[in-house]
């Protein structure tokens, strides 16, 4: 890794640990703080999907702290346990959340249907791409091709982070309006449940800077490569 990539990686790095432990104070703190519904967010979860006409999807405990996701192969909605049992504004943002994606697949939310289609390339990439993106620092002068597929392959990991805001947002956007209309929440407690959500989006923002910024400093070692010879 250059100096200028190091240098980059390490402020996004900074930022991404700040943005992370927020979200964890703000997830611990809205934890403390129960709906006026008093349902969990297992219950949140199968009521938004109701609400929505959604019947296919089951709402699953996983293992975990935040790893809250939904898969669309399998259709299911897995909560991690203080999400999937916690009657608070944490669980219950977090749950409306994962089912906003429930929600997408259901309507066909293009977004959604483009990043499902990366992922098989994304699994791929990311199991090579350290090792391309170093043979090709290590050879640039005599075989800069692999460092221009090393920036082929690590394109397509940033297209994947870019992909991915807006299917995050989205579905925030979608939670926080069933949660309003379903009235589950009190408005005190929907401001809180729209702030955990936002800086939750905030950690898709920074991964697709630092990976769009990481991409654009290989372009330029590449091109500096190119110009020399």
């Amino acid at each position: 890794m250059t100096p200028g990539i190091m240098f980059v990686s390490l402020i996004f790095v900074g930022i991404s640990l700040l943005v992370s432990s927020v979200l964890k104070s703000k997830f611990r703190a809205y934890s403390e703080i129960p709906t006026s519904s008093g349902l969990s967010g297992k219950e949140i979860a199968e009521k938004m999907l109701r609400d929505n006409q959604i019947y296919g999807v089951q709402v699953r405990q996983t293992e975990g702290f935040l790893s809250d996701h939904y898969d669309p192969a399998s259709r299911t909605v897995n909560l991690s346990p203080d999400v999937y049992n916690g009657a608070n504004v944490a669980a219950a943002a977090v749950a409306a959340h994962e089912c906003g994606h429930a929600v997408q697949h259901a309507a066909a939310y293009p977004w959604l249907g483009l990043r499902s289609r990366l992922v098989p390339a994304m699994q791929f990439t990311s199991n090579i791409v350290s090792w391309v993106l170093l043979g090709g620092i290590l050879l640039i002068n005599t075989f800069p091709q692999l460092l221009l597929a090393g920036i082929i392959l690590f394109a397509i990991t940033t297209v994947f982070a870019l992909v991915t805001l807006p299917v995050e947002f989205d579905a925030s956007r979608r939670a926080l309006i069933w949660l309003d209309n379903s009235q589950v929440m009190r408005p005190a407690e929907h401001d809180k449940a729209k702030n955990a959500l936002w800086w939750a989006a905030m950690t898709y923002v920074v991964a697709a800077l630092a990976s769009l910024a990481t991409l654009f400093q290989y372009i330029l070692i590449y091109m500096g490569a190119r110009d020399r010879r």
